[in-house]
């Protein structure tokens, strides 16, 4: 197996070194993915001195379905749908409106509590790094490029600490980079690859964001 990251700090002090281009860019902006993937943007950004924030994506599972994704939605109202899964439901559209009321009621609470009354930064026309601390099968990851492109970003960079060979390059196709620092050929998780992998609670997002909010202040 390859080496471990210690924990998802050095992991983005790693990863903040291969996105040396987007250092000190006005038109640059890091989001990290809620929760695990905060901590690894949140060094990534210092390093970039870029902006912070959090890109929330929620997944549509499917009532009775529950392991099938009929899509996703994410921050700034973008609900991304799997038209396949979608032709194959029973009653879909009342189902699918029901599970995105209830993810949607669910995303903006984690936005309230992880903003704290921040406004959500605007995407449009920005170069848009999107941090995970890993890539399973990249669903997350996929739906946050297509609500990013909805958003109107000029640029989406995916990176990411590790992920399996396959998923890195299909998210290369998607974004318009991708940086998986490490690419194990055996994958089978994300915690695997890591010494400490212990959960990131709200309050580490919080904190986090609220740091980055303040250096950002004292940059302006």
């Amino acid at each position: 197996m390859e080496r471990a990251f210690l924990n998802r700090t050095e992991a983005g002090r790693l990863l903040a070194e291969k996105l040396e281009k987007y250092a000190n860019r006005n038109e640059v902006v890091v989001l990290g993915l809620p929760r695990g993937g905060v901590p690894v943007a949140y060094e990534v950004a210092k390093h970039l001195n870029a902006p912070l924030d959090v890109f929330i994506v929620r997944k549509l599972g499917v009532p009775g379905f529950e392991e099938l994704a009929a899509g996703a939605i994410a921050s700034g109202g973008v609900r991304v749908l799997n038209e396949d899964v979608v032709r194959a439901i029973p009653y879909a559209t009342e189902a699918i409106e029901a599970v995105t009321a209830k993810e949607t009621a669910e995303l903006q609470r984690r936005e309230q509590i992880y903003r704290e009354g921040r406004p959500a930064p605007a995407l449009r026309d920005r170069i848009v790094i999107s941090v995970d601390d890993g890539l399973a099968t990249g669903a997350t990851m996929r739906a946050a490029v297509k609500a990013l492109r909805q958003q109107g970003a000029a640029k989406i960079v995916v990176a990411v600490p590790v992920g399996p060979p396959d998923t890195c390059e299909e998210l290369a196709q998607e974004a318009d980079e991708a940086i998986c620092l490490s690419t194990p050929p055996f994958f089978q998780a994300v915690g695997q690859y890591y010494e400490d992998f212990s959960q990131t609670s709200d309050d580490d997002v919080r904190e986090l964001l609220t740091r980055a909010a303040l250096a950002g202040e004292a940059r302006d």
